[in-house]
């Protein structure tokens, strides 16, 4: 019996086996299941471990962190304190007030010892501070531009504004300690050298002080220096130089005193002269501690330098916010 392929002349197909899987060799061994790996959770970024025994917090969704220190709201009083922390611990701020209550305190304890009761028949014992005021002034106007002006020079201003953003806020706080500790330190000493020559010459013949010429000695004139020395804070603000604010600030002070004598010379200048040395520092200071009754009480000086002082701290505030440090 011949089958289809061979009557074709065909060789017959063998059947077809399925593949069988390769034999492994008897020595190899069975790779091991790899036990499953326990997550670390999750943990969203800003989160902060609370601290040893505190009870654990649940996850804070991202954004909302609350930090577990308390955070205070800045304000003025901060800036006071960290301003009156930087103004005493600076050596030319002990330097130039323990040099300006010296002067006044070592040249009016002089003058007192070197007059007689009958010098104050006429002019009130607080006199000898008059004389140690002229010079302690100066060391004041130095101190105002020192407290702003130095820390431009250091670069440390840059670290005060970045501590505290509000620069307003910042001159605000120097300005207030500085003139507190002016007036204080400023009044102190004169009344020091009041008591001294108070009791030096206390005579039948000595005119005892009235209670006006007690103010204006001691609070009258220590309100203008400090007012001088605020200036010279505003001045060092818009200037941020040291040497150039002094000088500036030691020619608004001498200036009004020496160029009258060369206006009057000038028949049509002489009033503009009179008019420039009533309100020089001299004439002023003279005013207020009442030496003679034609040179006024000094009230009026010291409303002008009031108002300068503010004119020139509403610029260095403008200023200060304008300019970059």
């Amino acid at each position: 019996m011949t089958t289809p392929y061979q009557q074709q002349g065909q060789a017959p197909v063998p059947p077809q086996t399925p593949p069988q899987a390769p034999q492994q060799p008897p020595h190899a061994q069975q790779p091991q299941p790899v036990a499953p790996q326990h997550q670390a959770p999750h943990i969203p970024p800003g989160y902060v471990s609370p601290p040893p025994g505190a009870p654990a917090q649940p996850y804070a969704a991202v954004g909302t962190y609350t930090s577990p220190i308390p955070i205070q709201r800045t304000h003025l009083g901060n800036a006071i304190a960290s301003e009156w922390t930087k103004i005493k611990s600076v050596r030319s701020t002990i330097w130039t007030l323990s040099v300006m209550a010296a002067l006044v305190v070592g040249i009016g304890f002089l003058t007192s010892a070197s007059t007689n009761d009958s010098d104050y028949t006429s002019a009130p014992t607080t006199l000898p501070g008059f004389f140690g005021a002229l010079l302690g002034q100066l060391c004041v106007v130095t101190l105002g531009v020192l407290v702003i002006s130095s820390e431009y020079g250091t670069g440390m201003i840059r670290t005060t504004f970045t501590a505290s953003p509000a620069r307003s806020r910042v001159l605000t706080a120097k300005a207030l300690v500085f003139f507190t500790l002016a007036f204080v330190t400023t009044t102190l000493s004169l009344a020091l050298v009041t008591f001294i020559s108070s009791g030096m010459h206390s005579g039948p013949e000595v005119m005892e002080p009235s209670n006006d010429q007690l103010i204006g000695a001691t609070l009258g004139v220590g309100l203008y220096v400090s007012l001088l020395g605020l200036l010279s804070l505003a001045v060092g603000s818009m200037l941020r130089h040291s040497a150039g604010a002094i000088t500036t600030m030691l020619g608004v002070v001498l200036l009004p005193s020496i160029l009258p004598a060369f206006l009057m010379m000038s028949p049509s200048l002489a009033d503009l002269g009179v008019q420039m040395q009533k309100y020089s520092s001299p004439f002023a200071l003279a005013a207020l501690f009442q030496i003679d009754d034609s040179v006024g009480s000094g009230w009026s000086q010291l409303g002008v330098l009031g108002g300068i002082t503010a004119a020139a701290l509403v610029a260095a505030y403008a200023l200060l916010e304008k300019r970059d440090v």
